[in-house]
């Protein structure tokens, strides 16, 4: 996980980002003349793939942003403080929570793209939300409650608990953010695009030209080309093993026969702008589209390691024998 400090950096940086680029950029090239993408970037934001309740439009008006980002400051603020000596042990039952905020790398900015705050990722359909289909909604909705209600054993739990992959959608693609290790390294060659996610240390290798896309690998199988100054990739063959991808509220589905598109265009010195489609007929009923902003980061990937499957996986199940003898029930709340 990404020290704290080191995050507030990278908030500070994305938050004095450009709001969106002028047409008269000129992204700097590499030596065969392609548009520079290489570097440390970050996805970090308060911004969600879908649109929250919360949000009647895409645009959020300025002062309700600064509201809530000066309540996210405030909140910060408040759980960075040293927890009192005295407060005593927590009681039987109580929750004793996870994560000290310092592990923590959320964001305090909503994402400026086109001079705009934005409520969602998702520009389209215009209610920021996935389009499932009635038989779509009920293939996520029971996967996620096998994976928050089955504990058989290692196979039937999430692809992240096992550390096989990072958790929600960061590796993608589409490439989500989360709670933490939001940052993306992307290394170029004439011959490929290497995208390194500091979640899990996944690796997507984007061949560019002619590609085989018939294996289905984890992340899906990718072909790039280049289009102008815009970086377009099309990926394939998901394994169905990260078809559900989960990320408490932010969890969705995507088929093993889902086509992602994904067009990287560096728009200022600062910023790529990260237009995605995803389309998945067998779950949605149209396609959806949506768009981020990556924003240059000022601290390079942290080292990360995944304790999970040789820490938590074998407690969870653990634990699931110990109620299997007590006949009480195994389900969980929540699951990443």
């Amino acid at each position: 996980m990404r020290k704290h400090l080191a995050g507030l950096a990278i908030v500070a940086l994305a938050s004095a980002a450009p709001a969106f680029a002028q047409a008269t950029y000129t992204a700097p090239r590499t030596a065969d003349g392609r548009p520079d993408l290489q570097g440390f970037w970050t996805n970090t934001s308060l911004t969600s793939l879908e649109r929250s309740a919360q949000f009647k439009d895409l645009v959020i008006p300025a002062d309700q942003a600064a509201k809530l980002e000066a309540g996210r400051l405030a909140a910060n603020i408040r759980a960075d403080a040293p927890t009192d000596p005295n407060s005593g042990a927590p009681k039987k039952g109580q929750d004793v929570g996870g994560y000290n905020n310092a592990y923590v790398d959320a964001g305090l900015h909503y994402a400026t793209i086109n001079g705009e705050k934005r409520s969602s990722w998702i520009i389209d359909p215009p209610n920021g939300k996935i389009p499932y289909t009635t038989s779509g909604k009920k293939a996520f909705d029971d996967g996620l409650h096998f994976v928050r209600n089955t504990f058989d054993g290692p196979e039937s739990r999430p692809m992240a608990e096992r550390c096989l992959v990072g958790f929600g959608s960061t590796g993608g693609p589409p490439m989500i953010n989360v709670m933490y290790n939001n940052t993306y390294q992307f290394v170029q060659t004439p011959e490929n695009v290497l995208i390194n996610v500091e979640m899990n240390h996944d690796a997507r290798i984007i061949p560019l030209g002619v590609a085989n896309t018939e294996v289905y690998q984890w992340l899906g199988r990718s072909k790039g080309k280049w289009e102008g100054d815009t970086l377009v990739v099309e990926t394939t063959n998901f394994h169905p093993g990260e078809s559900l991808r989960t990320f408490f509220a932010a969890s969705y589905l995507l088929s093993p026969d889902a086509k992602v598109t994904e067009k990287f265009t560096r728009i200022s010195d600062s910023e790529i702008l990260y237009d995605f489609t995803v389309n998945d007929p067998k779950l949605f009923f149209q396609p959806w589209r949506a768009e981020m902003v990556f924003n240059k980061s000022a601290q390079p990937a942290y080292e990360y390691a995944c304790h999970e499957g040789n820490h938590a996986l074998p407690g969870i199940l653990a634990g699931a024998r110990e109620n299997e003898k007590l006949g009480m029930a195994n389900y969980a709340e929540e699951s990443e």
